[in-house]
């Protein structure tokens, strides 16, 4: 419960930041579906068969169900807000995403697997 209002405050703050940035009904969408998918992604990293990836993006650990087409849906809305923020902020998508994910690993939930800098995975 925890780590679902943490991502959901996360995307509620990313929604309101990127909210005056033009494209309004363009983000508002990508709020909405990831607000949506939010449950099945957490259920997915509890499960171990996703994980939280260093550049931001989430990754297929282990087959199961729909893992693959939520991580394709969730990392295709990662990288357009990633690609708003790098722009607004005159950084670049790799680096927005890299911040990211820092902030993603530290609020995810005990279990959850997250890969390091040096590209190992382990569980946090």
């Amino acid at each position: 419960m925890k780590t679902f209002f943490a991502r959901l405050c996360c995307v509620l703050a990313l929604g309101f930041m990127l909210a005056p940035l033009g494209h309004a009904q363009d983000l508002g969408a990508i709020k909405q579906r990831m607000e949506a998918r939010i449950a099945t992604l957490d259920a997915l990293k509890s499960a171990g068969a996703v994980g939280e990836t260093n550049a931001g993006f989430v990754e297929v650990r282990a087959a199961q169900g729909e893992a693959a087409a939520v991580v394709a849906a969730e990392n295709a809305d990662r990288l357009a807000v990633y690609e708003v923020i790098a722009r607004k902020t005159g950084s670049t998508v790799a680096k927005v995403g890299g911040a990211r994910a820092k902030q993603i690993a530290a609020g995810s939930k005990a279990g959850v697997w997250v890969q390091q800098e040096d590209g190992s995975w382990a569980k946090k």
